[in-house]
């Protein structure tokens, strides 16, 4: 593969790691070239969206000025601002929404997570044709749900560019409403000044263009002095053979973006008010196109009241992983006069900042960045990593012997082989079932003996010494929409070919692909295997998900599931919206790239 970018390294990545103070506010409207060249000069809104209630909404998609680095840019926004207006409604109302777009090429909103009929649910070529420019199209739809949400673009790359906002339900019964006495919706979101289809035309030609933090030297000396000369040199060339980096946990990083809260730079510092002694809910959305979360606030412990807009039985942590798609809140008793919101970026490169405080202009210690982790076997390989004498496996498709495994697999997966009981899907298949279509040019890893455990936080927040949440805290409190088990069980395998930057379902991306083909009215198991080392989190639109332990025991319901590198995880799905609907990986690079699929229900 041609390596052929020089990194801009000697830019001041401080600037785009903390950004300017202003933070979004618009600095420079003298940029005469631009401003001409679409005869606009309105800066957008940022740090404080504007919100909306009611049952009717109008909103404009347009391009506004923004400037977080220095340099002023376009970004695409609604309503002038960033993010777009938070849009209040109530459980059972039947609300209308206008979409006009002055925007030079077709747009979109999708309103994620929302239970709506699918003519209404945004995504072009799927579930409608698109908004074309100075068209409007009007969303009506009955609200059937209550909680924390929010809605983008499912256009191109506009997500990336400004083009998201959150969205707020009230319940339709007072009794059912967490009470604080304060609320802030907190929108996380990332910014690059380089235009989109630029990033992903160097990732397409290097993939790990932007990952400045590979093995070094010192690396090895010290990995030397922990473990050895000959385990030091087994470990390079274990991940030699690869072609893979052990620290590439995101595709783009803090060398070209900025990270934000409210479209605030961390410089900027969104500043959230409350009293001594108050309980302040805080509503997280990650409205990145490609960044997660590690959240903390330093000083106090997060009770985490709902996941995906779903209330779970409360529990308090120290700390969150979130990816983009998914949605956390959480309730904060602050004491004192000040505490840092801290969001660092999953591969360390940067942060996200804010503070909590009794009055503007206070803040508190922003703590240092966490080391990054490297990569395990675990991570690799799944069970198998964890077994004695196998280190030097590599899991890759191409290396002798691992299609062999296949017969351990098998071992691991008794608990839902038939004759185990009295209902073969009882518990979920943990057999592996690797498609043909996987053993091509697409795919570059296999995993044979995937990890079903819910319980781990992830690479970089294990063992850090903090309370930090995983799929195994969340208990949606009600459990399952359904008593049914499952008719029967779909097993797609979450496939990619890093150097390549090619996503996929089992080998085949999206323009390749058939349908998935639900029967109205059944209950579906669906398994999801994670063939890479990335952590993809996985959004079907129209239906939840309802995630469930490696036993079959009802665990969450949620709208967006992140599955973790060689991690099999399993979920149900009442196949009850009829109609064509998206479902593909939030990271939205791998999205673009082929991990999408559509779902058919009749």
């Amino acid at each position: 593969m041609s390596r052929n970018f020089t990194r801009p390294i000697e830019l001041p990545r401080r600037r785009f790691v903390q950004g300017l103070v202003a933070g979004g506010v618009m600095l420079a409207l003298s940029d005469a070239s631009q401003a001409k060249e679409t005869n606009r000069t309105q800066a957008t809104h940022t740090g404080s969206a504007p919100e909306l209630s009611g049952t009717e909404f109008n909103l404009v998609i347009d391009k506004t000025l923004v400037n977080f680095t220095g340099t002023p840019r376009y970004a695409t926004t609604v309503n002038g601002s960033l993010p777009g207006p938070t849009l209040r409604w109530r459980e059972g109302d039947a609300v209308t929404i206008r979409v006009t777009n002055h925007l030079p090429e077709p747009t979109s909103i999708h309103w994620h997570g929302i239970i709506l009929p699918y003519q209404m649910d945004g995504v072009p070529g799927i579930s409608f044709a698109g908004i074309p420019p100075g068209e409007t199209f009007t969303y009506r739809f009955k609200v059937k749900q209550s909680g924390s949400y929010w809605y983008h673009s499912h256009a191109g790359l506009q997500e990336m560019t400004g083009i998201y906002g959150a969205i707020v339900v009230e319940p339709a019964e007072s009794s059912r409403s967490i009470n604080a006495d304060r609320d802030y919706s907190i929108v996380m979101s990332d910014w690059t000044d380089e235009d989109p289809t630029r990033v992903l035309q160097k990732l397409m030609i290097q993939s790990d263009y932007y990952n400045y933090v590979k093995p070094t030297a010192i690396d090895f000396f010290r990995d030397v002095s922990n473990d050895g000369l000959h385990a030091a040199l087994g470990k390079r060339k274990m991940w030699n053979e690869m072609r893979m980096n052990p620290t590439d946990l995101s595709d783009v990083s803090g060398a070209t973006m900025t990270y934000l809260i409210n479209g605030v730079t961390p410089a900027g510092n969104w500043t959230g008010i409350f009293k001594p002694g108050e309980k302040v809910r805080l509503r997280f959305s990650n409205a990145t196109g490609n960044t997660f979360y590690d959240v903390r606030i330093p000083g106090l412990k997060l009770k985490v009241v709902q996941a995906d807009g779903q209330d779970v039985e409360p529990i308090s942590v120290d700390e969150f992983r979130f990816g983009p798609g998914q949605t956390c809140d959480v309730i904060v008793e602050p004491k004192g006069d000040a505490y840092t919101l801290f969001a660092q970026s999953m591969d360390r490169s940067g942060y996200a900042r804010g503070t909590l405080a009794t009055r503007q202009g206070l803040s508190a210690a922003v703590p240092p960045l966490d080391k990054v982790e490297w990569l395990t076997m675990n991570d690799m390989m799944g069970a198998m990593g964890g077994m004695g004498g196998m280190s030097g496996m590599s899991g890759m498709s191409g290396m002798s012997g691992m299609s062999g495994m296949s017969g351990m697999s098998g071992m691991s997966g008794m608990s839902g082989m038939s004759g185990m009981s009295d209902d073969p899907l009882k518990t979920p298949t943990q057999t592996t079932h690797h498609a043909l279509t996987e053993y091509g040019q697409a795919t570059d890893m296999r995993v044979d003996m995937a990890r079903t455990n819910l319980d781990d936080p992830g690479v970089g927040l294990r063992n850090n010494g903090r309370r930090v949440l995983t799929l195994a805290d969340l208990h949606t409190i009600g459990g399952p929409l359904d008593k049914r088990g499952p008719g029967r069980e779909v097993e797609l395998h979450l496939t990619g070919n890093m150097e390549r930057y090619e996503w996929s379902f089992d080998g085949v991306p999206f323009e390749d692909s058939k349908p998935v083909y639900f029967k109205e009215g059944e209950r579906v198991r669906v398994i999801l295997h994670n063939d890479t080392m990335m952590t993809h989190p996985m959004h079907m639109h129209g239906m939840w998900s309802e995630l469930e332990t490696p036993d079959g025991e009802f665990q969450a319901r949620l709208h967006t599931i992140p599955v973790q590198p060689a991690q099999r995880i399993s979920f149900l799905v009442n196949a009850d919206a009829p109609g064509r609907w998206a479902w593909h990986c939030h990271l939205l690079f791998h999205m673009k790239m082929g991990m999408f699929r559509e779902v058919l229900v009749a």
